[in-house]
């Protein structure tokens, strides 16, 4: 079976990146292991939430994933206050303040990820899908490379794109290097129903134990991402409902009031994941094959679609050239995306640091910092104009 362009990982950066090249006259194919489950017949809630950007929200309604989302559980983020650990030092975020309508759209996991396969899914959609599949085998030649699947299924393309994962094999059989460590901690994640209502506006605590966001969802719900260390976070998971509700009421300095478990607390460990190359003949990767930060910033998804918008745009304006796996044509890719994700890895890691240290004169300048950023607008306008890309 050929085809142009063949997408391993079929996650909401993926299956994305395959909704952007629908309509490109090009042959596209996605391999995903995993069922994707339906959603579910009941009103539940998911805990895992993403804090989608307004640019990020444009390249989603341009692929038509948006407008297939149960608006009524998107919730605007229309402002944020970030405190330090020293009960007095905050910053202060306003989407009214930078002429923008919201900073942020939370939206849960699932019915993205729903959204996105409905679209695949679709009988007019030109794109093969495998799934579940499991690859077994990668190979690559100097005219195109190969993908083998369990089932016995030789896929030839041009290129092959991971969008498997922080862990992922396309990365391991390509041989690429990465930097990686692990910050000994976890992000525990949960909903609550509190007593007060949230405003539209996202909590986010620095604390000496890590980083407490309360994340505004419909009604008075709001969804925790709690980072800390493996140990307190473990023994989180292990409270009884009351227990767990009056910890993160006294953490959140009972900004909402009282609280109201709905889902269960989870937690996944945190890494920090840095890819020495993204692109290599007939391959690229995108999304946490691609790259690995702390969600303090809540980008890490954001990031990952803006990976899979830049390598949709450049494949599209390729011109005469007819292998989408022409290394020269990746490497635009490459430089293209090169500073951004820098960007985002050296704040996000350092950010972690030092709000992990305990040194006393470390604890009074990072506040400090906190203070100083909300007094001048400029910086705070800058901040800002990032993150809403």
């Amino acid at each position: 079976m050929k085809f142009d362009v063949v997408i391993v990982g079929g996650g909401l950066v993926g299956a994305s990146l395959a909704l952007a090249l629908k309509d490109s006259g090009l042959k596209i194919a996605l391999v995903e292991f995993r069922p994707v489950p339906p959603l579910p017949a009941d009103e539940s809630w998911d805990s895992r939430v993403y804090a989608i950007s307004p640019g990020s929200a444009a390249f989603l309604q341009n692929l038509g994933v948006w407008d297939a989302l149960d608006q009524e559980r998107v919730t605007p983020v229309y402002n944020m206050a970030v405190f330090g650990d020293d009960n007095a030092a905050r910053l202060d975020f306003s989407a009214y303040n930078i002429g923008v309508p919201e900073l942020a759209f939370i939206v849960e996991n699932r019915q993205l990820q729903h959204a996105a396969w409905k679209g695949l899914k679709c009988r007019e959609n030109p794109i093969k899908v495998f799934c579940p599949a499991q690859c077994s085998m990668m190979l690559r030649a100097e005219s195109h490379a190969e993908l083998h699947l369990d089932d016995g299924t030789v896929v030839q393309t041009g290129l092959i794109v991971g969008a498997d994962g922080v862990n992922s094999w396309v990365r391991e059989q390509a041989g690429i290097e990465v930097a990686r460590h692990a910050y000994q901690q976890m992000g525990v994640v949960a909903n609550f129903d509190a007593t007060r209502p949230h405003n539209n506006v996202a909590h986010q605590w620095f604390r000496r134990d890590g980083v407490l966001a309360l994340l505004p969802m419909p009604g008075r719900l709001v969804s925790m991402v709690w980072s800390t260390r493996e140990e307190l976070a473990q023994t989180m998971l292990g409270l009884p409902e009351k227990e767990l509700c009056e910890r993160v009421v006294r953490a959140s300095q009972h900004v909402l009031g009282e609280m109201r478990l709905v889902t269960r607390p989870a937690a996944f460990p945190l890494n920090f994941v840095h890819v020495k190359k993204l692109a290599q003949p007939h391959l690229a990767l995108i999304g946490d094959a691609a790259h690995g930060i702390h969600p303090l910033a809540g980008q890490g998804v954001n990031l990952g679609l803006r990976d899979a918008q830049e390598l949709a745009s450049v494949i599209r304006s390729r011109g005469l050239q007819s292998d989408c796996g022409d290394y020269l044509l990746l490497r635009r890719y490459e430089r293209a995306r090169k500073e951004d994700i820098l960007a985002m890895e050296l704040v996000t890691d350092s950010l972690q640091k030092l709000f992990s240290h305990t040194h006393p004169t470390l604890i009074r300048l990072r506040n400090l910092g906190l203070e100083i950023t909300n007094r001048l607008p400029l910086i705070k306008d800058r901040l800002m104009q990032q993150a809403l890309n």
